[in-house]
């Protein structure tokens, strides 16, 4: 079901077509600007990350990096399934790599959220799961239900009701957060995948 932005219905295929050709935050973009993104309307899954990384960036692909292949295992698919936009919409926070920090990566600029996200998720209206994935994605998706900390907001996932699930980053660099909070991987690790099954198989 489409939104009518002026006089002009617009159309999912549209509005991707606009992200490729997007340039807006060009002047701060270390690389330069390649939105990486996949989307369709019959979707069930969002996975909604942070921005891409470096590697991402060279390939184009999301999340093919270490990060994809945690997160795939806790989703419990394969690569051809998670990179299946008609199954598995991937719409991070920033849709180009935004540079990097002293530790990790620079924080997705907001502007492209802003900008892209009013359009782009209400044409994805069979989405029953998102999957948000950082501080970003859960002060994106979850707003004033987020908790103080990220490990507080992921803690509570079930206060979040069957269609946001908030997760931490699956990058390596987060080794020691899963360590430190072994409830993940014990209890809500095996509930993403077996959430992100039941829809995929179509129940």
């Amino acid at each position: 079901m489409g939104n009518s932005y002026g006089s002009k219905q617009e159309t999912l295929p549209e509005i991707l077509a606009d992200v490729s050709r997007c340039a807006a935050c060009a002047d701060i973009l270390p690389l330069g600007p390649r939105p990486v993104l996949r989307a369709s309307a019959s979707a069930r899954v969002l996975v909604a990350g942070q921005a891409p990384g470096i590697r991402v960036h060279r390939s184009g692909i999301p999340f093919d990096d270490p990060s994809g292949d945690r997160l795939r295992q806790w989703m419990g698919v394969d690569r051809d399934t998670f990179y299946d936009a008609t199954r598995i919409a991937i719409v991070p926070m920033a849709f180009c790599y935004p540079g990097s920090a002293a530790r990790g990566d620079l924080p997705p600029p907001a502007e492209c959220s802003r900008r892209w996200h009013p359009r782009l998720l209400p044409l994805l209206d069979n989405v029953e799961l998102v999957l948000a994935i950082g501080a970003h994605a859960h002060r994106y998706h979850l707003g004033g239900q987020r908790r103080r900390s990220l490990t507080e907001t992921v803690r509570h996932w079930r206060d979040y009701g069957p269609n946001v699930i908030p997760l931490p980053h699956p990058s390596p660099r987060n080794n020691i957060w899963l360590k430190r909070n072994p409830w993940f991987e014990e209890e809500l690790a095996p509930e993403v995948k077996r959430r992100v099954q039941q829809l995929l198989a179509g129940r």
